[in-house]
């Protein structure tokens, strides 16, 4: 039996390792034990941390795997792609592996290959908003301020007045793991992500996704939907700015999720890009709900050297995905139950909902519901987008 290596265990990457066992491969994870379900789906499991890369790769010399992958992790992007290279295995080269895990890194990036970026700046704890920097800061508000190497909306503050200003980057900089920020020009307009395959070079669109998060100033992400409302005579624009930023990242194989901005001129504006999957149960769940296209196939096969495959196994539909962070959401979820439980595609939730909680990232929610809608269903559109808003 072919072996196939998954890094990481927790409950986002688990659809890889089932995926993997359903091709036929057995599956080898690699993750810090901590009781994950990964742990348990594996076929042989090894409690190695996944940034510890040269003993995984001491293992993977030794068991020669055909393909090595992860989806969700932006923390394991740089291990799987040392892997995969290590291995004579079709991967990014080493330059993408810190552009695409640091937001100062990227935003350079972007800007040497003429893409428009908002005005941002990076600082560490020694930066004098008090010294020459008060003014500079005061003409650019509101600001955005987060980590330059952190995910799941983690150390992310927005900034309308400077008496706010410090107390958002000391909160960025206690999160980043360099202990630096980025402090960014804010960009008005809804959000939205674009997620895409490459292979060897060239860019496949999959669907875009509305964004609705809790606003200022944290931004905690509440749900997501497929298709977005994008109107059509600008998303062939999008989606070619889209693989403009990939090129300048030199983001050649492999799943991509990019969040941008989208302006009231139709222009667009990138947030920051991942050479990964969406996480939050996009990748997964939502782009194989609206399109029909077997998302997390498709990795496996890039990092086996195939081309990915676009034969729609099921019928397309409206994708939705609502996140539990108050006790207003349960109670949602239990009237969408009584009413259309038959388009929940499936949830997830833990048994703390009668905790009152302050949600200042992405890991304090309760969990979620998936919904999958038939896209001639008007009545039940009209109710469950309400969901959302």
């Amino acid at each position: 039996m072919k072996k196939f290596v998954v890094i990481g265990a927790n409950e986002s990457i688990s659809p890889l390792i089932i995926k993997a066992k359903e091709m036929g491969f057995e599956a080898h994870v690699f993750a810090w034990q901590t009781g994950d379900i990964g742990e348990t789906l594996a076929d042989v499991f090894y409690p190695i941390s996944i940034g510890d890369k040269e003993e995984i790769l001491r293992e993977c010399k030794r068991i020669k795997p055909c393909g090595v992958a992860s989806i969700t992790s932006d923390y394991a992007v740089q291990t799987v792609n040392f892997l995969q290279r290590s291995l004579g295995l079709r991967s990014n080269e080493e330059k993408v592996d810190l552009v695409v895990r640091n937001k100062y890194l990227m935003r350079l990036a972007l800007e040497a290959n003429k893409i428009k970026n908002p005005w941002f700046m990076r600082v560490d704890s020694n930066f004098d908003t008090n010294f020459n920097n008060a003014e500079v800061i005061r003409k650019k508000l509101p600001l955005i301020i987060k980590p330059t190497d952190r995910w799941s909306s983690k150390g992310v503050t927005r900034v309308d007045v400077m008496e706010s200003f410090n107390a958002a980057l000391n909160r960025a900089i206690k999160e980043s793991l360099e202990e630096k920020a980025i402090v960014e020009e804010y960009i008005e307009g809804p959000e939205y992500s674009c997620e895409c395959i490459s292979y060897a070079g060239i860019h496949y669109f999959l669907a875009f996704t509305k964004k609705y998060t809790t606003g200022s100033p944290f931004y905690i992400e509440t749900g997501h939907m497929q298709p977005s409302d994008i109107p059509n005579v600008i998303q062939k624009k999008v989606v070619l700015e889209v693989f403009k930023a990939l090129d300048a990242l030199n983001i050649e194989y492999g799943a991509s999720h990019t969040e941008f901005k989208l302006l009231s001129n139709g222009e667009i504006r990138i947030v920051e890009i991942g050479a990964r999957m969406a996480g939050d149960c996009i990748g997964t769940d939502l782009v194989q709900i609206s399109t029909g296209y077997d998302y997390v196939k498709m990795v496996l096969d890039v990092s086996m050297g195939n081309e990915p495959c676009f034969k729609k196994n099921t019928a397309p539909k409206i994708a939705i995905i609502k996140y539990l962070v108050d006790q207003k959401d349960f109670e949602i979820f239990a009237e969408i139950k009584a009413k259309y439980r038959h388009y929940i595609w499936r949830s997830s939730m833990t048994n703390e909902h009668f905790r009152l909680i302050k949600n200042y990232d992405s890991t304090s929610r309760l969990g979620f519901f998936i919904l999958a809608i038939d896209l001639n269903d008007l009545a039940a559109q009209k109710f469950l987008f309400g969901i959302l808003k």
